[in-house]
């Protein structure tokens, strides 16, 4: 059985979207994972299919309505009753490396990318949902941030990636951002590659990325190589 994504959206043409080109694309057409947008406004409310309302006690913007939601959420888990819930929102939990191989284990997930402020808090504890964030910032809606939420799952997936160790010294794999990467021609606009990534000496190769990670791992995210170096001077004990 594939990997299959439930995306419940206002806007079920943006899907697949860029999702449907390169690696992902590929693996859609090959049932490596599965998609099914899910169009709110067919659970819309009245004759012009509302699915949302001024926000409770003021302020500016709309909110999705609850019941709207939730019947959304409801249909897709009759056919699906597996899928992690899963809410896009940027006051939600940072996404990982870690927790996007931890969804990528798993049969899939059911997304449900919001629109105007919020939807109603009440769908998101009723029906257990996880909310999900890919970054400190604003979009107009889940729609973008659920795209990059499963290209970053999907890529993880067996049978995706052409070699399985191409991934494995990425950025987040093990806690280091990823070292600088060289190639043809040796001499660019008076740019020489470093020498040692021409020595042909595997060990010295290894040594020279492993350093560098963690040189540039320190400058960019303290936070991260704190966290590094926490966890390998423990290790070291």
């Amino acid at each position: 059985m594939s990997w299959h994504a439930q995306i419940i959206t206002l806007f079920p043409e943006m899907f697949p979207g860029t999702l449907g080109h390169s690696l992902a694309g590929r693996a859609l057409k090959d049932d490596i994972w599965s998609l099914e947008p899910i169009a709110l406004r067919e659970f819309g409310i009245g004759p012009h299919a509302n699915v949302d309302d001024t926000p409770a006690g003021g302020g500016a913007g709309m909110v999705i309505r609850a019941d709207v939601a939730a019947a959304a959420i409801d249909s897709a888990r009759a056919t699906q009753p597996d899928l992690p819930l899963l809410f896009m929102s940027p006051r939600g939990k940072p996404l990982t490396q870690a927790r996007v191989h931890e969804l990528a284990a798993g049969p899939g997930a059911l997304i449900f990318c919001s629109r105007f402020e919020a939807v109603d808090e009440r769908v998101i504890a009723a029906r257990g949902g996880e909310e999900v964030s890919i970054g400190d910032y604003i979009l107009s809606g889940g729609e973008p941030a659920a795209t990059v939420l499963l290209d970053a799952v999907i890529r993880t997936l067996p049978g995706v990636m052409g070699k399985s160790a191409s991934g494995e010294d990425e950025s987040f794999e093990n806690g280091l951002l990823e070292y600088p990467h060289y190639t043809r021609p040796a001499d660019w606009e008076g740019h020489i590659i470093p020498e040692t990534l021409v020595s042909g000496d595997h060990g010295k190769v290894a040594n020279w990325r492993q350093q560098q990670s963690e040189k540039i791992t320190e400058n960019r995210r303290p936070d991260l190589w704190q966290a590094y170096s926490k966890k390998n001077h423990k290790n070291s004990r």
